[in-house]
């Protein structure tokens, strides 16, 4: 099943829910316009309220769950083909949980620092926390890499970390949640207790 395919199904049964990465990306956005890839159904979008935002998605079902909403958007297979926006176009560019969605995320990253001005706000789930270890030792198939998530790029600490440093990004400001209320052991264990990563980014 192709990526687009995938994510028309998706946005025809399912809406977001805010969560933490929408929280965190909204608290990163200072001013300027911004940019909201992967906008899936315009959750984020509505969040911005008065600030000059648009998005992009692969999913004509998730194009027309923001047109509904009266919200400024565009269709793209950006799994393939490069964003429709000019260089440096937006102060702001948003990327929450998209990346670990594509086969090749390197690629969308880059048209993210081409049409961004000057932020990228980024979100990934860690396919290596502590709950999906636990599940495997029991046998069982982590949450995030079950098929229905539609995960095909699986992100750890140290694979995010290389694949920021070779886009030539410099991280301005780092968030993570967990589980438990263990909020201080993200800090000495990143890779193990945090759940998932919101990462602010400068070109």
């Amino acid at each position: 099943m192709s990526v687009q395919k995938f994510e028309n199904e998706r946005w025809g049964k399912n809406n977001q829910e805010i969560c933490f990465r929408h929280r965190e990306a909204l608290k990163m956005i200072k001013s300027g316009k911004v940019l909201d890839v992967g906008c899936g159904d315009g959750l984020f979008l509505t969040m911005l309220k008065d600030v000059d935002s648009e998005g992009v998605d692969i999913s004509r079902e998730g194009i027309e769950k923001c047109r509904e909403k009266g919200l400024k958007v565009s269709l793209c297979d950006f799994s393939k083909d490069k964003l429709p926006f000019l260089n440096d176009e937006f102060d702001n560019v948003v990327v929450l949980d998209v990346l670990e969605h594509l086969y090749f995320p390197e690629k969308l990253l880059k048209e993210a620092k081409r049409v961004s001005k000057r932020n990228i706000i980024i979100s990934v789930p860690n396919f290596n926390s502590l709950p999906a270890r636990i599940q495997m030792f029991f046998g069982r198939i982590p949450e995030n890499n079950t098929a229905h998530k539609g995960h095909v790029y699986w992100f750890n600490l140290k694979v995010l970390m290389k694949m920021l440093n070779d886009s030539g990004l410099k991280i301005i400001d780092t968030k993570m949640n967990t589980f438990w209320g263990l909020n201080f052991l993200t800090k000495i264990l990143p890779s193990i207790f945090a759940l998932s990563f919101v990462i602010k980014l400068k070109k």
